[in-house]
């Protein structure tokens, strides 16, 4: 896939937001603003990255598709198969633990009737495997939610949070 193809592939809009993290760099280092394009390409995409989207990345940015494939599957923010329309993080590390993050987690669980790892069946949540931190330790137990944070959560919030997800 050529450049052209892949601005076709990718849009207007993304490729915009793309050039505009690639200009944050020194030139000859579009790398840099790989895990950027693809958070970008994932929200414009309905969630996860395909193959193709992914190797839209990589021609857009000249590197090598595997450089992306790496990418894509090391980071948690980065889903590479579909889920559901909100993506629900959990931290249960220590901070969060100690303050109640695993209830937490058990009680979106049973609310949602899915396991980490799996998405509601109309496709409106998913539910990401555990997070080792969030780093919001000071305000635990917390949760994210489409990459905004909630903080000092109780069951209650996590109620009206989850139900005001469309």
């Amino acid at each position: 896939m050529n450049t052209e193809e892949a601005r076709a592939r990718l849009g207007q809009s993304v490729c915009d937001e793309i050039d505009s993290w690639i200009a944050k760099f020194p030139e000859k280092h579009s790398r840099s603003a790989s895990i950027a394009a693809l958070r970008a390409v994932q929200h414009a995409e309905g969630g996860y990255l395909s193959v193709e989207s992914m190797d839209a990345v990589a021609a857009y940015l000249d590197l090598e598709p595997i450089a992306i494939y790496e990418i894509a599957s090391f980071y948690s923010m980065l889903e590479t198969s579909p889920v559901g329309r909100h993506s629900v993080s959990v931290c249960t590390n220590i901070s969060c633990m100690l303050c109640g993050g695993e209830a937490i987690l058990s009680h979106i669980e049973r609310k949602l009737n899915i396991k980490v790892g799996e998405s509601t069946p109309d496709g409106r949540i998913f539910l990401k495997r555990e997070e080792e931190c969030l780093a919001a330790c000071t305000q635990a137990p917390m949760m994210m939610v489409d990459h905004v944070y909630y903080t000092n959560l109780t069951t209650e919030k996590v109620d009206q949070i989850l139900d005001n997800l469309e």
